[in-house]
């Protein structure tokens, strides 16, 4: 594998059903302009990654309880995923409004299938990092030894919709999850995207919290903030990760742009692939990635 891209989307089921309205759906494509399939399979997402020699973590984004449009199962993306595990890392997501059934979700995810990770996307699920009410599924996936991964910055999803859709940005401030940080210090975190317009303040947490890490998916590296690319050659060369956004951005894009970014040779490889696979696990997981 010459890359682990961490940021990937499942946003159709087997049965055609979609993780988003598509009135949400619709504006998120308006505002990326993104070329390549909008809504591929998880069969097609393998073949993709596997004619590109990359792996991928695949996750949709339960967001029942703000948008009252019902999620893709978590077992479904698990199982689809484990057809591909050549290239296929499942993570979940459960939006913590689920409270206890949302725990009991995650230790089975877990146990019983293969899931490896979970994603949380704050402002569409409608809730506060550093709010209580998702402290005991936090609590589930620290204990279990997964990552948990969170959306921050500005979101496409509702933009140009009146109201925002009722997404809220301050939700996904990453200084949010800096008490979540606090509070479940063994618990390992990703925050996901260069984090406009609270940069800084991802850079910050990153630095000053052992286990946060940065992805830098949802943007084209051409567009990165200067700050994030020096700290992503120094500072934070150990922690922060290729994601792409797949498929409202492609990889092939992405890394083509980043190959023009002034990288030292040796963090380039930690960015690609060697932080995620030790992040992730897979260091030493020899049955799963290569």
């Amino acid at each position: 594998m010459t890359a682990i891209d961490v940021h990937t989307h499942c946003e159709v089921s087997r049965d055609g059903h979609v993780s988003l309205s598509p009135e949400l759906l619709e504006a998120s494509a308006a505002y990326f302009k993104a070329g390549g399939p909008r809504q591929p399979t998880v069969d097609e997402t393998a073949a993709y990654y596997r004619e590109r020699r990359m792996a991928a973590v695949v996750f949709t984004v339960d967001a029942e309880h703000l948008t009252g449009h019902p999620r893709i199962r978590n077992e479904e993306v698990a199982e689809a995923c484990a057809a591909h595990g050549d290239v296929l890392i499942p993570f979940a997501s459960i939006d913590p409004h689920r409270g206890r059934a949302g725990v009991r979700e995650a230790r089975r995810l877990v146990r019983d299938h293969g899931v490896r990770g979970f994603k949380f996307h704050p402002s569409l699920q409608g809730f506060a990092p550093d709010d209580r009410i998702a402290y005991p599924l936090y609590e589930a996936i620290e204990e279990m030894g997964v990552p948990a991964l969170f959306h921050s910055g500005q979101t496409g999803i509702g933009a140009g919709v009146r109201g925002g859709g009722g997404i809220r940005l301050r939700y996904s401030n990453p200084m949010l999850v800096d008490d979540v940080a606090v509070d479940f210090p063994d618990l390992t975190i990703i925050l996901a995207h260069p984090s406009f317009p609270w940069q800084d303040e991802a850079l910050a947490v990153a630095t000053h919290k052992p286990l946060v890490h940065i992805d830098l998916s949802g943007w084209s590296p051409k567009y990165f903030p200067p700050q994030l690319i020096r700290y992503a050659n120094t500072l934070l060369q150990d922690k922060v990760l290729f994601g792409s956004d797949y498929p409202v951005l492609t990889p092939d894009r992405w890394l083509a742009d980043f190959a023009a970014l002034d990288i030292k040779p040796g963090v380039r490889s930690k960015i690609l692939k060697d932080n995620a696979a030790r992040v992730l696990g897979l260091a030493d997981d020899k049955e799963t990635i290569a």
